[in-house]
């Protein structure tokens, strides 16, 4: 099943990766393990302390988050690893969360960035194995957020180390949208206003963002999580969708599509990720882009260390590295998002990066719900009712779009 489409990294998007990633992922915003209640995954101990590296680790990542300069030159934060821990980096890129959890279960790899829908099924299948903190220096200084979310987490215990963050935004062109929008209304109740110049975002956990609005506008339906839906929630966020796929000009997932189209007037408002909406204020067009004060949903990745991992101690060390400052940095202003580590923002090469992203703002991500995967079992911890899970969220994402 496919999940969201990450773009490539947008910065160098020339000269970088032409595949379009399905990103996965998802979890409620500052919640902690809490929201995890009801996954009991297989009783696997985390690695008690380092031995010997092996020579090689074995990486599945989404495209931009293992160069090694075969992209581009100057972009190479892998052979200075190679060189200084002696561990030969083999990485395979996934253009899908599925296709991650299916190469992680053959056994062939040591770690994988995997996001938030990725990450749960690999907890709870046993195929990644709880992760030692304590192994990875460079983990005291990853963000609070990030620690112990709902998508990386079970009951206190972390499953890998946190890369990076995003939202998903609301934007709008400040010419042709009147007055500014203030809420995902925009895209909802009001949609009809701007009537075949609407964009939705094109994947299933898009529904989040419909469940994420009714929490606010219709109390009555109790929604505590958008990743959690009884059957009851579900068709209601799924009717929102529907109501709304009537004036909704393009969903899309090629980012480069969605610039062009807010260039053109094609679309004027919609969901946009922060380093899209620059991209397209770069190319000209008069738009903003902000979280709506329902607030938004988003996407935190995690690299997670296989169960199964030949190369264990290499993995960690990989681990250590991916987030160690300068490294983290380069990552995260060549992928566009903002960093994991809370040091990186001094290494950035350009030294309003961390501003834009709020990358520091706490406060800021407090209003995000990162994506996370839905299961039977409630991630909001209800235990009275079944929660649809996410092969049922495809299926519904199908009817939608007609």
């Amino acid at each position: 099943m496919e999940f969201a489409v990450r773009l490539t990294p947008p910065l160098k998007a020339a000269a970088a990766v032409a595949v379009l990633l399905a990103a996965t992922a998802c979890g409620s915003s500052g919640t902690g393990s809490s929201a995890s209640t009801g996954l009991n995954p297989p009783d696997l101990k985390a690695q008690s302390k380092l031995g010997r590296t092996e020579g090689q680790v074995n990486l599945i990542a989404w495209a931009g988050y293992v160069e090694d300069g075969s992209n581009d030159p100057k972009v190479d934060w892998v052979g200075d690893f190679e060189k200084q821990t002696g561990c030969q980096v083999n990485s395979k890129v996934a253009a899908s969360s599925d296709e991650m959890v299916k190469l992680m279960k053959t056994g062939q790899y040591d770690a994988v960035s995997a996001s938030g829908d990725a990450s749960l099924r690999l907890i709870a299948s046993g195929d990644a194995a709880p992760v030692n903190t304590g192994l990875v220096p460079n983990y005291k200084n990853v963000f609070s957020g990030l620690k112990k979310g709902a998508w990386n987490s079970v009951k206190g215990q972390m499953y890998g180390i946190p890369h990076g963050r995003g939202a998903n935004l609301l934007m709008y062109n400040t010419e042709k949208v009147s007055p500014a929008p203030t809420s995902w209304s925009a895209v909802f109740d009001d949609a009809p206003a701007n009537k075949g110049h609407v964009t939705a975002y094109d994947s299933p956990i898009y529904i989040a963002d419909a469940a994420l609005y009714l929490k606010a506008t219709k109390p009555e339906l109790k929604i505590k999580d958008p990743y959690a839906l009884d059957q009851k929630q579900f068709d209601a966020a799924v009717d929102l969708l529907k109501k709304q796929s009537a004036n909704v000009g393009e969903y899309w997932s090629d980012y480069l599509k969605e610039i062009s189209a807010f260039k053109s007037g094609d679309s004027v408002v919609g969901t946009t990720w922060q380093v899209i909406a620059n991209l397209t204020a770069d190319e000209g067009a008069k738009v903003k882009a902000f979280v709506p004060e329902e607030g938004s949903t988003g996407w935190s990745d995690t690299w997670m260390v296989s169960a199964k991992a030949k190369h264990p101690n290499c993995a960690y060390k990989w681990m250590d590295w991916i987030i160690s400052p300068k490294v983290n940095a380069q990552v995260a202003e060549y992928f566009g998002e903002a960093p994991a580590n809370s040091e990186a923002c001094r290494y950035t090469s350009d030294k309003s990066f961390c501003d834009t992203y709020h990358a520091t703002d706490e406060s800021y991500w407090k209003n995000i719900a990162f994506w996370n995967t839905p299961i039977e079992q409630c991630l909001d911890g209800r235990t009275d009712v079944k929660c649809v899970p996410y092969a049922k969220w495809v299926q519904a994402w199908t009817e939608i779009k007609g």
